[in-house]
This record gives structure tokens, sequence and C-alpha cells, in this order.
């Protein structure tokens, strides 16, 4: 049970709170001063909370900025690879990485003030331009594409019209879509607070 006191997450009742906060930092240490997610911590308290017989559902809260694409689709697969109940939340943003991280729940809610974020892989530094660096970049946008519509309800034409808008963001490609948005677009189940989020949590826990 060690596992589950990391984090700052704290098992309340039923239901096990997990939030995850700023960047995913992966095997690239960041900045003392940024606030970030370590992955490797992640990943052993999901498979806690899913061994342990008094917790009964997770919420997931995300207020995302990115980070290590491979680190937040491990920690996306273990959510959706998990029995028990899960709902997200989304709250203030949820950018880059963290749309699979919203949709591997089994129930997403955004908050109606937050947005998402959705752009194209890509990476801050020189990058050599040989065909097999965008062979690279391209394999992992189709895993990152394969999984946000294999557990949404979003049409990859849509997600890939909004990744690759030109005429949205001053200094990049890609969308930036608000709560509304994101539940007509399929990309997120329903608009929704705290109280929404654990109202189905425990309506699934007491159907059990």
């Amino acid at each position: 049970m060690n596992e589950l006191r990391e984090m700052g997450a704290a098992a309340i009742g039923q239901i096990h709170c997990l939030s995850i906060i700023g960047q995913i930092e992966g095997h690239q240490t960041l900045p003392e001063d940024t606030k970030s997610t370590k992955y490797e911590h992640v990943l052993p308290l999901l498979a806690a909370i899913e061994e342990t017989p008094e917790i009964k559902g997770l919420l997931i809260l995300l207020n995302t900025v990115g980070g290590d694409v491979e680190a937040g689709l491990a920690i996306a697969e273990l959510i959706a690879g998990m029995r028990k109940p899960t709902v997200s939340l989304v709250l203030g943003g949820g950018h880059s990485i963290g749309v699979p991280l919203a949709v591997a729940a089994k129930r997403s809610l955004i908050a109606p003030s937050a947005a998402m974020t959705i752009h194209p892989v890509r990476v801050n530094g020189v990058v050599i331009g040989v065909p097999q660096t965008y062979a690279y970049f391209a394999r992992i946008q189709e895993r990152i594409l394969g999984f946000v519509t294999a557990h949404s309800h979003i049409t990859r034409a849509d997600y890939l019209r909004l990744m690759n808008k030109t005429d949205e963001l001053a200094n990049d490609v890609g969308s930036v879509i608000h709560g509304e948005d994101a539940v007509r677009l399929g990309l997120i189940d329903a608009l929704g607070t705290l109280s929404d989020a654990l109202d189905w949590l425990h309506g699934e826990i007491s159907g059990q």
C-alpha cells in the first residue's frame, strides 16, 4: 500500500484519486522548477490500485502541458487496461499527450472552462533531417491517432483535421478545442465537474 501514498494521491473510501499535472516526465529528467508527473511512479501505482480490493474505482484529474510521448502512452495504456471503473476529468488544459490520457478512462469528462490542445508530434532543438527521422515521427503520430480514435468517438478525419490546422495557433500547427466542442466532436464523453465524476463512479461501483 506504500505505492498508494506516492504522487500526492489519496485513497478516500472506495475511490482513489490520481492527479496527473504538468509535464509527463519520461527517461529525460526535467528542470527542478518544472512541475512534472514522473511516469515511473505512476505505472506501479496503477497496478497497485488495480490489485487493491478496497479500491473500487479510480478518478483521474488531468491538467497537462505535454511531455514525453512514450511515457504518456504507457500510462494511457495501463489506464485503458484496468478492469475497475475509471473516470477522467480534464481541468484547465489537456495539452498534447493529455488527450490520450483523457480518453483512456472508461468515462471521460471535461470541465466547462477547460480546453484541449491537439497538435502533431514534434521536438525542440535541432533535428537531423533524414528520412528515418520523419518516418519515426510518423509512426509515433499514428500510434497516438490510433489510440485516441479507438478509445473515443471522434473520427479519424476530424482528429487529423484538428491536428493539422494552420490558421489557429500563432506559433504552431494544431487546434485548441474547448469543453463543449470536445464533447460535440466525440473526443470527450460529457461536460462535467468533480461531483459528476464521483456520481458516475459510485453508480458503476453500486452496479457491480
